[in-house]
């Protein structure tokens, strides 16, 4: 009896949505997090009359098989790339991306991670840094004395010095993306990864052709839907029971079999 394998690798698939789900319910209010869903696909089948096979000498043929499948397993988990809603801060290191792009940070170890975490600050020598310490990637270095910092929607950094009405352009900030935004590997922190999935990193100044703008002082919230999460949390749960049902259904069956005498 193949029942119980089969709904054995059922209720593992569930387990595994009601995971992915539970991560998505878990940041509903991490700033630019991406919610994600389980993807599944059938596993082999077990081929016990195959379709065409001849039913008679005089040529006929059986129009469908029997292939009974052999059950489930997760494939992927896939994050959904919409834009979240963005929110006012009051803060004018905070940054949010509009459309596509992702903020390129610089890692202790040298190696570039990527987010859509706007929430900057400054480190002690002026570098604006995320919140973990990671350097922005191009440097950006906020002189002394600076009483106002503007970014443009084009990544145009500025800052006002002291009482100099003229502001000193510091630098551009730029935008990455990527050909698979959904090969890119989530590794905490907000941050994500490039892998040979996603492609090579292209930057990109900002409001090109493509590529999304920055808003200054907005940060960009979850895509989250609570209500949709919370559904699917449900259907997953009854998928599990009924997997399990089914578990239940085929142990009675066996115990009824060997009370045969």
């Amino acid at each position: 009896m193949k029942a119980l394998g089969i709904a054995a690798t059922g209720m593992m698939a569930q387990q595994t949505n009601v995971d992915v789900i539970s991560n998505n319910i878990a940041n509903a209010n991490t700033t630019g997090f991406k919610s994600s869903r389980a993807s599944f696909q059938d596993l082999i089948y077990d081929n016990m009359a195959r379709e065409g096979a001849l039913t008679t000498e005089e040529g006929s043929s059986r129009p469908t098989g029997v292939d009974v499948g052999l059950g489930v397993r997760t494939v992927g988990t896939v994050r959904l790339n919409t834009q979240g809603g963005l929110i006012g801060t009051e803060n004018e290191l905070s940054m949010a991306v509009e459309g596509r792009g992702y903020f390129t940070v610089n890692r202790p170890d040298g190696s570039q991670a990527y987010t859509r975490d706007g929430a900057f600050q400054l480190s002690p020598e002026g570098q604006i840094v995320t919140l973990q310490g990671y350097e922005l990637d191009p440097g950006i270095v906020i002189p002394e004395n600076t009483v106002k910092v503007e970014v443009s929607e084009q990544g145009i950094v500025s800052a006002y010095v002291e009482n100099d009405p003229v502001p000193v352009e510091l630098g551009q900030l730029t935008l990455t993306t990527f050909i698979n935004d959904g090969g890119l590997r989530p590794v905490g922190n907000n941050m994500l990864e490039a892998t040979s999935a996603s492609g090579d990193p292209l930057a990109a100044v900002p409001g090109d052709p493509g590529v999304g703008m920055i808003r200054q002082g907005y940060l960009e919230n979850s895509n989250v839907n609570i209500i949709q999460q919370i559904t699917d949390l449900i259907s997953a749960q009854r998928a599990y029971e009924m997997n399990s049902k089914a578990i239940e259904t085929a142990d009675q069956m066996m115990s009824t079999t060997n009370q045969i005498k």
